[in-house]
């Protein structure tokens, strides 16, 4: 490796590896805030995981779309237009604002239908009901912040994005601890108290990202907050980029959570065998995801700086690295595919169909290593409306429908399921490696 691939190789993994540690924090909170509603009572962990369950959609969409602020930033430094930065911050925090309205308007018309449809049981229906609408709250504070962590992100300081992510993971603890249980002098609310304590530390988070912006000169607070303007070709460019990765993140966690309904007909075995498998699979999914965070910024300064053979070969370089990682998590999921069942429940047959789950979701993580990472190079090339329709091609075309052929035509059972996602994730990793191609030839052309 000459010196060039090696600061490459150094700058990717100085970008990277924060990512890994900031996603894996977020995937703590919402651990425990699920562990310790638990503690708590049954009734309370179903009311936190029912409404978990139904914003996460919600704030997975909503977030992609200001993702858009990503590559709008990064390509702006790359072709040393810092001025117009403010603008794009500005912008993604008045859209942030939208959505969370949008968000509360949909909520306060919606809520006691779709509590109705799930027929919940009235405890359940009132945690699952409130917790809700404090995510409003939460909403609130996590859009308007996400365009900050974005221009700290692509300013070269992800590990300091990576403090404050960290920082806030005992934050919410201590306060779950207060307000689920009733200590240190705060009401004891059972699992509304997660809710309260998720809205408390998404506003101390966002505190600490404005004091941040304001202490470095570099990061143009003043600039960001002395003026409201927010230019239409701005917006514009959200709607544009933002709103077709919202939706491709749509399919993707749509599908994920919708193919339990598929699964729940065979009882309460398979419920947990999946639940076990695939929150084994979301979290070995935060090393792609974080590498395609990764790569959506260092390829978008280089495009916005016209370095294109450049970003090509940091595009190569992530994906050999995600690659490599994947091939490892594979084996290791392969081998210990029932110690890590065993993790997660005491019920011998859980266990095995578990184990034998995570077999499939070994092969997820070898095509996830190909996709999530490309999505992220795509993004930092603004190029998000044809992945959207790939993924939507992919997810709905392909992986549900072969699923449904397993189980109902060629009667494969539950398992169906799991290897028509597998031929989901595999499509998209086909598809996205031929959109990196053609995309790749257009700006070398």
């Amino acid at each position: 490796m000459n010196s060039e691939n090696k600061n490459d190789f150094k700058r990717l993994l100085h970008t990277m590896l924060p990512l890994v540690l900031a996603q894996l924090s977020l995937m703590g909170m919402n651990v425990m805030d699920a562990t310790m509603s638990g503690h708590a009572g049954p009734v309370d962990l179903a009311g936190v995981s029912m409404g978990a369950s139904l914003f996460m959609p919600v704030t997975a969409s909503f977030t992609g779309i200001l993702a858009a602020s990503t590559p709008m930033i990064a390509q702006l430094l790359g072709r040393r237009r810092k001025q117009d930065i403010p603008h794009v911050v500005r912008t993604g925090m008045a859209l942030g604002m939208l959505l969370t309205a949008l968000f509360a308007l949909i909520y306060f018309l919606a809520i006691d239908q779709v509590m109705s449809f799930l027929s919940l049981d009235s405890g359940v229906a009132r945690i699952a009901t409130v917790y809700l609408m404090l995510m409003i709250g939460n909403l609130f504070f996590q859009t308007i912040m996400f365009p900050l962590r974005a221009l700290i992100d692509t300013s070269g300081s992800t590990a300091t994005s990576m403090k404050l992510m960290l920082s806030a993971l005992p934050i919410n603890g201590l306060l779950n601890y207060m307000f689920i249980f009733g200590r240190l002098g705060a009401p004891r609310l059972g699992g509304i108290g997660a809710g309260v304590a998720t809205v408390c530390t998404a506003a101390i988070l966002f505190g600490m990202f404005l004091w941040v912006i304001f202490h470095n000169s570099k990061y143009m607070a003043r600039e960001i907050f002395s003026d409201l303007t927010t230019p239409w070709s701005d917006w514009k460019e959200y709607f544009t980029v933002g709103i077709p990765n919202g939706l491709s993140i749509l399919m993707e966690a749509g599908l994920f959570g919708f193919i339990i309904i598929f699964i729940a007909p065979f009882g309460t075995v398979a419920i947990g065998a999946h639940q076990s498998a695939l929150s084994f699979c979301n979290l070995i999914y935060v090393l792609p995801m974080s590498c395609s965070m990764a790569m959506t910024i260092l390829v978008g300064y280089e495009v916005g700086a016209e370095n294109y053979e450049r970003a090509r070969k940091l595009s190569r370089m992530g994906l050999k690295l995600t690659l490599c990682c994947a091939f490892l998590t594979a084996a290791g999921t392969v081998l210990g595919r029932n110690a890590i069942a065993d993790l997660y429940s005491e019920d011998p047959q859980v266990i095995r169909m578990a184990g034998r789950f995570l077999l499939y979701g070994a092969a997820w993580q070898l095509f996830d290593a190909i996709a999530a990472p490309i999505q992220g190079i795509l993004r930092g090339y603004k190029d998000t409306r044809v992945p959207f329709l790939l993924m939507l091609i992919a997810y709905w075309c392909v992986a549900l429908p072969v699923g449904l052929f397993l189980d109902h035509v060629m009667g494969q059972g539950v398992i169906a399921y799991w290897r028509g996602l597998d031929s989901g994730v595999g499509t998209s990793a086909c598809l996205m490696v031929c959109r990196l191609l053609i995309e790749e030839r257009k700006w070398k052309e």
